[in-house]
């Protein structure tokens, strides 16, 4: 540790306190990582073009271009389409399972498991409720069978594109083709996927989804009328201080049988309006207080049934949403999103206090009545990880969802068999799904996540730093050592580095941080650097044991109901099994 000057304990200290301030989860990851790079930069440690480097690395430009035909496949619904062919007609939970298992997982090899998740999630769901089969015991190995299903190839994860780009960038090691992962990616996938299969009957637990227990909701919801000629008719909800109460929550008012949701605080009541509140068992209480209100004899609300006038829609926050860290009152989601939150879900757990008091974490399941054009504008934003219009109806144009499907075939075609560079073929593929309007300009701009880009881009420059200070090549000696120059024993300890990262900062950060150790610890060792690249990459993308692990990984936490033991208990044994395969299989693809 004394071969390490100013800069390089300075470079440790900067990469703790990134790792401490995400797992926080105070800040967005975006802002955490832009303050990094900025302190890197002020400090010397890197030039700007250095920091700035990640923006331009043909890895991270390939993933961003790939959010395009991300795009065209949900929008002409060619995602929803493969996701009810997945699923079929099952016949009991094993055969959901496997028929689950066994189609996502190559699925997911050659179109990013993130738009294959958000769908199935919906498909599931539905399904379920249809069934009478739990969805806890079908999420999550669907979940885990994409993230097998994605190590195969370059394309399947965002991960492997961003080792691939850092490979290009180290220019002393062969870049990395579409199918090179396909051996170790198989070997994986094999393996994990077997015991998907054989352990989820005993370790899944039966649970509720959030939207299932959300049917629960009459016990906490209370229904008053505004008497004719009361105190509060003719007056505003603002001014009749309906949203400060403090047990209880408006969400929706019906007049002359109309149903207003997400009303605003201007709103003039009338004699005869039905508001819905939402909130605690003893609500009704406050409310009796509230002069000109009484409850309405008749407490007709049902959660599943009105008329086809409310419009329900799930989400799930993401790590970017301003709402985390914040209760909804304070990031205004109200007035933001134009959605009036019903329900609230944490852990597997509907939270049975006011939505309003709730300060939000990322992973949180919110049920929302909204307008009908909500999941439209939102279902590509980087606030939320999961957008689902309860009961929707599905909408697929077969014609423009073939040719979705066509163009990332002719890309994948381009690639292993003429040779294209994947940046270039995905580029064309990109620009073929815009000329024929599968995806229109406007959903382009809200489906492309520059935040996750952002993100990626600025964990280069930590990579960067940890190269060109020291860190890297002191961290990787000591792996050595502890391995006692076994090139083996130093892939089983890179490995296990990656799987770390993985699981407390996500996949795309961990594979940045970890590969310049790997190839450090590969010429510590004089072994040849590849097998070690590829521990890294498979590694970085095996996060099972943490609903933070990997960004599926909370798209489905609260949908299933799942809560983090959950997790553990199911993933821990996956990580092993996972990790046993990858290790065996990588001297026997790649030499040392």
């Amino acid at each position: 540790m004394s071969a390490l000057d100013w800069q390089g304990w300075l470079t440790i200290g900067i990469v703790l306190a990134t790792l401490a301030l995400l797992l926080w989860e105070r800040f967005t990851p975006d802002k955490v990582l832009l303050g990094s790079v900025a302190v890197l930069i002020g400090t010397g440690i890197l030039r700007p073009a250095e920091a700035l480097a990640g923006f331009w690395n043909p890895g991270v430009l390939t993933v961003a271009v790939l959010f395009v035909l991300v795009a065209a496949l949900k929008s002409t619904g060619a995602i929803r389409w493969v996701g009810d062919w997945v699923l079929g007609r099952p016949r009991g939970e094993w055969r959901a399972q496997a028929r689950l298992v066994t189609i996502t997982s190559p699925l997911s090899a050659f179109i990013n498991n993130t738009p294959i998740v958000a769908m199935l999630t919906s498909a599931i769901e539905h399904w379920s409720t249809r069934s009478g089969i739990a969805p806890s015991k079908l999420l999550l190995p669907m979940n885990y069978a994409t993230i097998l299903g994605g190590m195969c190839t370059l394309v399947g994860t965002s991960t492997n594109l961003i080792v691939a780009g850092l490979v290009l960038r180290q220019g002393e090691i062969e870049p990395l083709e579409m199918f090179d992962p396909l051996g170790v990616g198989a070997a994986a996938a094999v393996a994990g996927g077997l015991y998907l299969l054989v352990a989820s009957r005993w370790l899944l637990p039966e649970r509720r989804s959030a939207m299932q227990q959300a049917g629960d909701l009459r016990e906490y919801v209370v229904e008053m009328l505004v008497e004719e000629g009361g105190p509060v008719a003719g007056h505003s909800i603002g001014e009749a201080r309906l949203r400060q109460l403090a047990g209880s929550f408006l969400v929706e008012l019906v007049r002359d049988g109309e149903l207003h949701s997400a009303v605003p605080p201007t709103e003039v009541l009338r004699g005869g309006d039905r508001l819905v509140f939402v909130g605690a068992t003893d609500a009704v209480r406050e409310l009796r207080r509230v002069p000109g209100l009484r409850p309405a004899n008749d407490q007709v609300f049902k959660i599943d049934d009105a008329g086809g006038q409310r419009t329900l829609v799930e989400v799930v926050l993401s790590s970017f949403s301003p709402a985390v860290g914040r209760t909804l009152v304070q990031s205004a989601f109200r007035s933001h999103y134009n959605a009036a939150v019903i329900a609230v879900a944490r852990r597997g757990e509907r939270l049975p206090r006011k939505p309003g008091e709730v300060v939000m974490q990322a992973g949180d399941t919110l049920l929302l009545e909204t307008d009908a054009g909500f999941a439209r504008r939102h279902v590509g934003s980087a606030d939320f990880l999961l957008v689902n219009e309860v009961d929707g109806a599905p909408r697929v144009d077969r014609p423009r969802a073939l040719v979705a499907l066509g163009v990332i075939a002719l890309m994948i075609l381009a690639n292993t068999v003429l040779g294209v560079d994947i940046l270039v073929s995905a580029l064309v593929a990109a620009l073929l799904v815009l000329l024929a309007r599968c995806v229109h300009v406007a959903e382009l701009r809200r489906s492309v996540d520059l935040r996750l880009i952002v993100v990626i881009a600025c964990s280069f420059a930590l990579g960067a730093a940890l190269e060109q200070s020291g860190v890297a090549a002191l961290a990787a000696a000591q792996l050595g050592a502890l391995a006692g120059g076994d090139p083996f024993r130093t892939l089983v300890l890179v490995y296990i580095a990656a799987v770390v990262f993985t699981e407390l900062v996500t996949n795309n950060a961990a594979a940045v941080l970890v590969f310049p150790i790997a190839v450090s610890a590969a010429a510590t060792v004089g072994a040849d650097p590849m097998p070690f690249v590829i521990a890294t990459m498979m590694g970085a993308s095996a996060g099972f044991i943490t609903p933070i692990g990997y960004q599926t990984n909370l798209m489905v936490y609260g949908p299933g109901g799942y809560r983090f033991t959950d997790y553990v208990r199911f993933g821990l044994p996956l990580s092993l099994v996972v990790g046993a395969a990858v290790l065996t299989a990588i001297p026997l693809f790649w030499a040392f």
